[in-house]
């Protein structure tokens, strides 16, 4: 199985893809970020990710899709421009027919680290030893995309 996770944002939309074997460690296949301008109008970031995932689904050719849901902390206008990243993330994974996994910040969290409410370098980590890795993977919303593609490789094999 190939999971392609997604951590939506439209300043920096993490993803990584996960070879997973049906034992064994899951295989770093592609991970990275969508990154756009921050002056540039909220219309054309979405269609550079909404290209860059297209992009990304046509090379890796991944069989599923495991993205974080939505989590508003305070600030609700960043809240509303990663729902509209994340609804950009959902479209393209629909079009390539792919099935569509979700699990909330927390959840991934948990589960990676065994609190649900690690910080990123505690999350960076976890990832890195998961995948025996030399290296944590960079930025972190790379690593938190790898973390959504772990987190539902985990939950497919308890299925």
């Amino acid at each position: 199985m190939r999971i392609l996770g997604v951590d939506p944002g439209t300043g920096i939309c993490g993803f990584g893809v996960l070879d997973v074997p049906k034992k064994g460690t899951p295989i770093l296949v592609d991970s990275g970020a969508i990154t756009t301008p921050p002056h540039t109008p909220l219309p054309e970031r979405l269609l550079d990710i909404y290209d860059s995932l297209h992009e990304i689904i046509q090379e890796d050719q991944p069989d599923c899709v495991s993205i974080e849901k939505l989590f508003f902390m305070q600030n609700i206008t960043t809240g509303i421009s990663v729902a509209e990243a994340r609804g950009v993330v959902l479209l393209v994974a629909t079009q390539a027919q792919l099935p569509i996994f979700e699990y909330s910040p927390n959840e991934i969290k948990k589960a990676m680290t065994g609190y649900g409410h690690a910080d990123k370098k505690q999350m960076q980590e976890m990832v890195r030893v998961f995948l025996k890795m030399d290296q944590v993977i960079k930025p972190d919303d790379a690593a938190d995309a790898v973390a959504a593609a772990i987190v539902h490789s985990m939950f497919s094999k308890m299925v």
